[in-house]
């Protein structure tokens, strides 16, 4: 048997050194170089006994199985998911801390407890808390199995026992394998705890839920490697002080990516938002400047938000540029179209961008509302009633079209808005009767068609 060796690994960046030192030579970090043992690999040459199944097959010999899903009941989880979970899936969930990751998947097992075996594993609070919190959201009755622990060998040999197909292991950073001497929550660790949870849903075709914890900067906390390991990456969001939460894939291997789940936290826990549209729409008694109302696409479903903007003069130099979920280097790249195209004067004066409700919006389609929404601002003049704008917009001021623009349309009429302003090429031949779809190809177009109006 080959000798193990001492290494010491960053659990900042994840780089090796052959011996400790205060500082890690990679990326300069103070006390993060923590010791763990490998095993060298096989020396070059040396033979290996083939593994059982390891042999090669052709493509088309591959059989083709539809992957069954078993709803959770919860029908925004379920829309994230794809439909609902898939047995050996392994579903990473991060978010902050308080979000409620923990009621969420509590739920989610709850309600599958009388179809599947169950078994919540908790590393950061005792049995009695998560009792607790089962009592406060009525589902103290349900045929739910509770462990606490954080020595994965203990953990995998009980979920064998209890011979569960649902498996939360809340969480990852807690948990800690015997065979290596580093803390819980170094990247060894997670690495080698993520890796053991991997093989034991694949080998027995258990669902597992694992749940991250997040650094400041709103990332998953650990090894990169820990977001490839999993089949499927979910963010749990949430603004302070709003009820709402989001569940936002942004991986699924399957499913579609990018997918958006909407839930209200009340008293008894979270409740699906089956119409988030209307969540994020403002319900101003008359027309207001600088608020324009987009149709964004998460995943598959056309989100309608409202985008706002403020104009106002600068009291300092240079004049401030703030993005609150939008990207800010576009806002700026966006005020310099509207500059160069409409002679629109923004040198002095401070631009302030908002998408209520705490939507982030990733994609172009947000670019025509958002430069509408700053003009209006600007000349304080407001856009008119029932209008909605959708459109990416380029450098030299063309509108370009956007992707599931009849979709966006559609969802636009449903809501109740009379006119839509949208690229040329996103027109319809049949567009919904109830709306009057206005195409454009250049921002001057745009804004000849809003005097129009």
């Amino acid at each position: 048997m080959a000798k193990s060796t001492r290494l010491y690994q960053c659990e900042a960046c994840g780089a090796e050194a052959p011996k400790w030192s205060g500082q890690c030579p990679a990326c300069g970090a103070w006390n993060s170089l923590h010791e763990r043992h490998v095993t060298p690999a096989p020396r070059a040459g040396a033979l290996l006994a083939p593994a059982a199944g390891a042999e090669p097959c052709d493509l088309d010999a591959v059989p083709a199985i539809d992957q069954a899903r078993t709803p959770t009941g919860l029908s925004e989880f379920d829309r994230v998911l794809g439909g609902g979970l898939v047995d050996g899936a392994v579903v990473l969930l991060g978010g902050d801390p308080g979000v409620g990751k923990s009621t969420l998947l509590l739920q989610a097992l709850a309600a599958l407890a009388d179809r599947r075996r169950a078994l919540y594993v908790s590393g950061e609070e005792s049995l009695q808390q998560v009792g607790l919190r089962a009592r406060r959201l009525g589902l103290a009755d349900r045929p739910l199995r509770l462990l606490a622990d954080t020595v994965i060998e203990r953990v995998l040999e009980t979920a064998a026992k209890e011979r569960a197909e649902l498996l939360v292991i809340d969480s990852i950073q807690t948990m800690f394998s015997e065979a290596l001497a580093s803390a819980p929550g170094s990247v060894a660790q997670v690495r080698e705890c993520a890796a053991r949870l991997v093989r034991f849903a694949k080998d027995r075709a258990v669902t597992v839920f694992i749940v991250g914890h997040v650094t400041k900067e709103g990332a998953l906390a650990g090894p990169r490697v820990l977001e490839h390991m999993v089949d499927t990456v979910l963010y749990f969001e949430g603004e302070p002080g709003s009820r709402y939460r989001m569940v936002r894939a942004v991986k699924n291997r399957f499913g579609a990516a990018h997918e958006l789940g909407v839930f209200a936290m009340l008293e008894d826990g979270l409740k699906p938002v089956t119409n988030p549209s209307a969540i994020f729409l403002s319900r101003h008694a008359r027309p207001v400047p600088g608020s324009v109302v987009t149709v964004a696409l998460e995943g598959t479903r056309p989100l309608l938000v409202e985008v706002q903007a403020l104009v106002d003069a600068a009291a300092a130099a240079p004049p401030r540029r703030l993005a609150v979920g939008l990207d800010g280097g576009r806002l700026a790249l966006l005020l310099a179209v509207l500059h160069r195209h409409t002679g629109a004067e923004l040198g002095n004066r401070d631009v302030f961008a908002n998408v209520v409700g705490g939507v982030r919006l990733g994609e172009t389609a947000a670019d025509l509302a958002v430069l509408l929404a700053v003009r209006s601002s600007l000349y304080d003049k407001p856009l008119p009633d029932k209008l909605v704008v959708f459109g990416e917009v380029g450098l030299a001021g063309e509108i370009r079209p956007v992707p599931n623009g009849e979709a966006r349309l559609a969802a636009a009429a449903k809501h109740g808005f009379a006119r839509a302003l949208m690229p040329a090429a996103n027109r319809v031949k049949r567009p919904p009767p109830n709306i009057d779809a206005i195409g454009v190809d250049h921002l001057d177009e745009a804004l000849a068609a809003l005097e129009r109006i």
